[in-house]
């Protein structure tokens, strides 16, 4: 273990440099440093030495040469132990540099404006940053290389232990994370500049580059290994767990199930999820409500389920919710009053979320991934057709409306049964759509007479509207497209229910 004499310092994100530099001061280590980092620690009274009085050459081409220096690389990457890297030191005069900390510049701040001009990008490239990161993590067997500021305080508190030095181990561990930082910085910058001149949504190379959040306790099934991966902040893979026991693989995509499809509302919504499809859904005035309504669609199946809200959770719904055993909660928020009931409950896993989603969805297939875009397509009454000589009478709209939106999130063959703002009869996942249309009505507790019917794709005979109608459906919402449509039409016409068609199919594997 080597004692650390000498730092650079060079960071963008300069959360904690101040105090970090203070404490490797205070060990008597030097500090050289560029630009607007010097001058933040000369200004808090931490000697500091610029990297110009280092090189011999000051900063130039706007700040685009900084670094780029054999007495800055050389003072990295020379080997301790090697006498021939010693002698080039000495012939140079270079003197070695123990630990390089860096950040770098925030090429994702800029990449993430949709109209950033080409200009702009180019010059929040970091040149000399991924350089020295890469050199020092390179050689970190003689090097430490820091790339975040949530390191400094571990940093600072082995150095105290060990005298000044840091274990081989920590240094290896450090280095990895530099090598997955220039990576992911690299991935970043390709992925956006193509962007520039691609009309294409889907990128040239797919890169799934994520950090780990966490391990799980094991996958779909405890033979499967598993773990987390995303951006923390955003969606369900960045939500803040408030109570409960540790999450599981099922748990997470039954909460993101949930989450996005309470996000479709306006007004105050709830979803309850079981095995990825919804099994209640509604949207009322008030988010108890909603839950009550989504509830009562089916609470057989309820019972264990995931909930997902579009509003923060208050005391009325989160007693409701307290009735029965539920797993997991997605919401923006809870209030006081609501937790304290809610944490009764102790295995009830509480998940605060934020809005976030992919630009893209990718799954994995053998030797392989696919990749597409959101479906984001929303309904525009206005652009959809009628079919039938009837209409739909408005509250039959406002049900086809509310109806579709749940269809888009339930697996296909996809039927849904609803009033306006409430899901009454789901049928999922079957090789039949008729047999969905069947399961939705058998899974039925409310009436369904009055009801109306959302299909995710067309229907290929007239047998699903038939069934449907038998039930009590008066009005269907699907896509069109079947070569058979006349005939559904004219089933419809038939049994003087109303049919429109959207054009639009929310097929869900």
């Amino acid at each position: 273990m080597h004692t650390i004499e000498r730092v650079l310092i060079s960071v963008t994100d300069k959360t904690g440099a101040v105090e970090f530099a203070r404490e490797l001061s205070g060990m008597g280590i030097e500090i050289v440093s560029t630009g607007g980092t010097a001058r933040l620690l000369r200004e808090a009274g931490i000697p500091v030495k610029d990297v110009a009085e280092v090189t011999g050459f000051p900063e130039m081409l706007d700040g685009r040469v900084k670094t780029l220096h054999p007495k800055i690389a050389g003072g990295i990457l020379a080997i301790r132990s090697n006498p021939a890297h010693r002698r080039a030191l000495e012939e140079h005069g270079i003197a070695l540099i123990d630990m390089v900390v860096v950040n770098l510049y925030r090429f994702e701040d800029v990449a993430a404006k949709a109209d950033a001009r080409l200009e702009d990008l180019i010059e929040n490239i970091d040149i000399g940053g991924p350089t020295m990161i890469r050199a020092a993590a390179k050689n970190y067997q003689d090097v430490a290389v820091v790339v975040s500021p949530a390191d400094y305080g571990a940093v600072i508190e082995e150095m105290r232990k060990l005298g000044g030095g840091l274990a081989l181990e920590t240094r290896w561990r450090l280095a990895k994370k530099a090598f997955r930082t220039t990576a992911d910085y690299d991935a970043a910058i390709g992925a956006r500049l193509e962007k520039v001149d691609s009309a294409s949504p889907l990128p040239r190379d797919l890169s799934l580059r994520a950090p780990k959040l966490m391990d799980l306790r094991y996958g779909e099934n405890p033979h499967q290994a598993a773990a987390l991966y995303g951006t923390r902040g955003q969606g369900i893979a960045g939500a803040e767990q408030l109570h409960g026991k540790e999450l599981s693989y099922n748990n997470l995509v039954d909460l993101d199930a949930a989450w996005q499809l309470a996000s479709e509302f306006s007004l105050p919504a709830a979803a309850i999820v079981k095995h990825t499809n919804p099994c209640g859904c509604a949207e009322q005035g008030s988010l108890a409500e909603a839950y009550r309504k989504a509830f009562e669609c089916d609470p057989l199946s309820a019972y264990g389920g995931v909930i997902g809200f579009n509003r923060a959770v208050d005391e009325e719904t989160a007693r409701e919710v307290a009735k029965t055993f539920i797993e997991a909660i997605a919401a923006p928020d809870y209030s006081a009053e609501a937790l304290a009931v809610l944490r009764t409950k102790k295995n009830l896993r509480l998940m605060r979320a934020a809005p976030g989603s992919n630009s893209l969805v990718v799954k994995s297939i053998s030797g392989g991934f696919l990749a597409q875009t959101v479906d984001d397509a929303k309904l525009d009454r206005a652009a959809v057709a009628v079919k039938t000589a009837r209409p739909p009478s408005l509250e039959e709209w406002q049900a086809l409306e509310f109806a579709w939106k749940v269809a888009k999130h339930v697996k296909s063959n996809a039927i849904v049964y609803a009033r306006a703002g409430q899901a009454v009869g789901v049928g999922a996942g079957q090789m039949s759509r008729v047999d969905s249309v069947k399961i939705g009505a058998m899974k039925a507790v409310l009436p369904l007479a009055g009801t109306v019917v959302a299909s995710d794709a067309f229907f290929p005979f007239p047998d699903g509207v038939e069934e449907a109608v038998a039930h009590g459906a008066t009005a269907f919402i699907q896509p069109g497209g079947s070569v058979r449509d006349e005939e559904v039409i004219a089933a419809a016409d038939r049994l003087g229910v109303a049919m429109v068609f959207t054009g639009v199919r929310h097929f869900r594997h």
